[in-house]
């Protein structure tokens, strides 16, 4: 790419798919139409590979979701007639285009920063795709503290801002299992301060500019209140939250996806069993305080394993998410057990995934007997079995 070829190369590039990242900035004059800065990444959408226009301005973020070809002619007349200064990331090199007061561009290329090939993993960890970008701040973390406006993540808010990323990775993977003829239905238990509910509504609602509403539940009312505020600022109009208790919601007849982070002991169970009642698509669970099998379990042959309160303890609830994660698979899930997070940050990092549409009544059958002998060999009696009652193959 060369100044003199500079709409040429970039139209290719975009067209080619080849661009990864790019930033346009410093508006030609005071009146100019465009936003203050215009942000361009690629983006996979249901109906296909796009770039995406994201336009800071005034304290709000807007979008614009473009086919490569209607991207390349966009992005040329936004650099050459709109701003003085442009960043083009490709996996060649990275481009920078400047002009002139007259209009006169240059252009400075430097190595590529975009381009993933290994070498160490301090850069290799920098070059990562992230489905929420680093370098582009999106209103819901710049909120929560995790960004600066400016789009750099806070030093002591980095695991934070993985954690975020790695769970939309992990809806991404499960997307297609929801509908995409009718708008969808979200339900987060336990949402807390409600980091992820914010980041899913941002990745269907904003990013795939899906028809969606999220309701976040949680027993804290000061934490709804705020919460609620926060979806009211960023003008979230689809997202709004509750002060409630799991087992005892009853306003929704039924739900396309359920999350639960972190409710303690049985609530898990218990939204769990809401999810399958309403026949939910996806699930995403990350179980904590597995509390309820430590209490039950008693088995002689086991006696040198559980006369050791720790060991029992770890014992236990790894049986409970496996009890949890039969029981779907027998009423017809599939189900995938998942590790959340870097065990360094948390112990509770497992995520139990399932989507509806698992194993047919002979597979079921056969789950649920080897289901019914683990059960009966550890003594106990889940609670999840109790709330799935007469869901079962002999039920």
């Amino acid at each position: 790419m060369t100044s003199d070829n500079w709409e040429r190369e970039l139209a290719s590039a975009i067209e080619s798919r080849g661009l990864r990242q790019a930033t346009l900035s410093q508006p030609r004059s005071r009146t100019a139409s465009c936003a203050p800065k215009t942000v361009i990444r690629p983006v996979q959408l249901k109906q296909g590979f796009h770039y995406q226009f994201e336009y800071h301005e005034a304290g709000r973020v807007t979008h614009d979701n473009l086919s490569p070809e209607a991207a390349a002619a966009h992005a040329v007349r936004l650099a050459g007639e709109q701003y003085r200064q442009a960043l083009f990331k490709t996996d060649e090199a990275d481009y920078q285009l400047l002009f002139s007061k007259k209009g006169k561009p240059t252009l400075l290329a430097k190595p590529a920063t975009a381009k993933v090939d290994g070498g160490s993993a301090a850069s290799h960890d920098r070059a990562k795709k992230r489905v929420l970008a680093a370098d582009a701040p999106a209103p819901f973390l710049v909120e929560l503290g995790i960004m600066t406006p400016a789009g750099k993540v806070h030093a002591q808010k980095q695991d934070k801002y993985r954690q975020i990323n790695r769970f939309l990775e992990m809806v991404l993977d499960v997307a297609d299992e929801l509908p995409s003829d009718r708008p969808i239905t979200i339900v987060d238990f336990g949402c807390g301060k409600s980091y992820l509910t914010f980041a899913l509504y941002h990745l269907l609602a904003i990013q795939q500019e899906r028809e969606i509403r999220v309701i976040g539940l949680d027993l804290k009312a000061d934490v709804i209140e705020w919460c609620d505020r926060l979806a009211r600022k960023l003008e979230y109009r689809h997202l709004r939250f509750l002060q409630g208790d799991i087992a005892r919601y009853d306003e929704l007849q039924e739900a396309d996806m359920v999350v639960t982070l972190h409710a303690c002991d049985t609530a898990t169970d218990a939204a769990l069993a809401k999810a399958v009642e309403w026949g939910a698509s996806v699930i995403m669970s990350v179980p904590c305080c597995q509390h309820e099998l430590f209490r039950q379990v008693n088995n002689e042959m086991l006696q040198p394993l559980l006369s050791h309160g720790l060991l029992k303890e770890r014992f236990s609830a790894l049986a409970t998410d496996a009890v949890r994660a039969r029981l779907l698979e027998v009423v017809g899930y599939k189900v995938q057990l998942l590790e959340f997070i870097d065990p360094e940050h948390t112990p509770k990092n497992l995520l139990i995934r399932a989507a509806l549409g698992g194993g047919d009544d002979t597979s079921r059958k056969r789950k649920w007997a080897e289901y019914a002998v683990f059960r009966d060999g550890l003594g106990v009696q889940p609670y999840l079995e109790k709330a799935l009652a007469g869901r079962f193959p002999d039920g």
